[in-house]
């Protein structure tokens, strides 16, 4: 597949992630601005999250004969009008609605712009595509934060949402314009559905939700823990920028790793690393700059099992690749919620200092399930014999 055309997708999955990483640090003035509590406009996320699962896989089915153009341009142009009503939104009730329409415009568009990299490209170059368009989401996360954070100050939380507006309708024109019309294998409904019901796919889901878990099990709260070393106001951003570096770094490595080293063996590599990286964290924590070399180093290798994860999936998925895709992004957000639930817990329970040796022991616990479930090691699918069974 054309560079071009993998850096328009890249661009769109830029938006989305930005969209993401800006909206938690504007929760305060949301709240005051639509009055109500910050909890509350912390609902906000949590709607966009549910939104997207829910919607993601209902999306790939109802859209699974249309031309991939016209869902992922439709897509970036739902997001746009979600967008638009949450910067214009007059009550909470509005934005709500705003980030509901959006989260359904993100999952049209980032399901079927992997799909698409994943159809187009040979199957030796795959993983790297689906890391160049991921690199947009990477990117997000270097420069989410910071933009959200300056822009607020700026020009308040609805200025943020108007520039967020302003990507999206570039986003939306370079969609339309740069994607090639692609139309995907033709399926029954009932083909379709029996994604939901594949017990190959549904173990691979499964492990797409946990590989991340012990990633946001930290970064989830990385607020409380930098303030473990140091209680300067800009050290939160300092330390997010610092871990959106590493996360961005790993992006653009793990596309060519993994397309030389099988899926399986990537993203065992990465949870022990993982692992390493998050026992290192609990020992350094009560120092801000080797927390940061802990947290880079955590970004890093946090960043390596979601693009062998999901060109398993997608070889798993076959004809249905699109619907099996869009499930992994739903199991993504699933994964963020788990590690964000466990993390929660962990600080409730015993506090700050245990959040990274508690992501060390489930990353020990992922790298098991992931092995003994794996359907490579069961000859239920042979990655080479998938790869050339789907024509990719």
């Amino acid at each position: 597949m054309a560079s071009w055309r993998l850096i328009v997708l890249a661009v769109g999955t830029f938006v989305l992630g930005v969209d993401g990483f800006v909206l938690p640090g504007l929760l305060p003035p949301i709240a005051a601005d639509l009055s109500v509590s910050v909890a509350a406009a912390g609902q906000l996320t949590t709607a966009f999250a549910v939104a997207y699962a829910v919607g993601s896989p209902i999306i790939a089915t109802a859209t699974g004969r249309m031309d991939r153009r016209v869902v992922i341009g439709a897509g970036m142009v739902a997001f746009l009008v979600g967008m638009v009503l949450q910067a214009a939104g007059p009550s909470y009730a509005v934005v709500l609605v705003g980030r509901i329409v959006a989260a359904l415009g993100a999952a049209a568009f980032q399901a079927n712009a992997f799909a698409v990299a994943g159809v187009l490209s040979r199957p030796e170059r795959r993983a790297r595509s689906f890391a160049m368009i991921g690199a947009g989401s990477s990117l997000a996360s270097v420069l989410g934060v910071p933009f959200g954070l300056l822009t607020g100050q700026w020009l308040g939380w609805r200025g943020a949402m108007w520039m967020l507006v302003v990507l999206a309708a570039v986003a939306a024109v370079l969609a339309v314009v740069g994607v090639p019309s692609v139309t995907l294998p033709a399926t029954s409904l009932r083909s379709r559905v029996s994604v939901l019901v594949n017990p190959r796919i549904l173990v691979l889901l499964v492990v797409s939700a946990l590989v991340l878990a012990p990633l946001y099990l930290v970064l989830s709260y990385a607020a409380a823990v930098v303030g473990v070393s140091t209680s300067a106001s800009d050290a939160i951003l300092v330390a997010m920028f610092v871990f959106g570096a590493g996360f961005f770094t790993g992006n653009r490595l793990v596309g060519r790793i993994a397309d030389r080293f099988d899926s399986l063996a990537t993203i065992t590599a990465a949870l022990a690393a993982t692992i390493c990286a998050t026992a290192v964290l609990g020992a350094v924590q009560h120092w801000f700059v080797p927390t940061l070399v802990a947290l880079f180093t955590l970004g890093l290798v946090g960043s390596f099992p979601f693009v062998p994860q999901q060109n398993r999936v997608f070889v798993a998925g076959g004809d249905d690749a699109a619907v099996a895709l869009s499930l992994n992004g739903s199991m993504n957000y699933v994964g963020t919620a788990i590690g964000a639930a466990l993390g929660g817990a962990v600080l409730s329970l015993v506090g700050v200092l245990w959040l990274a040796p508690a992501a060390a022991v489930l990353a020990a616990i992922v790298v098991g399930i992931t092995r003994l479930t794996a359907p490579e090691r069961r000859n239920a699918i042979s990655p080479t014999a998938a790869m050339t069974s789907t024509g990719a």
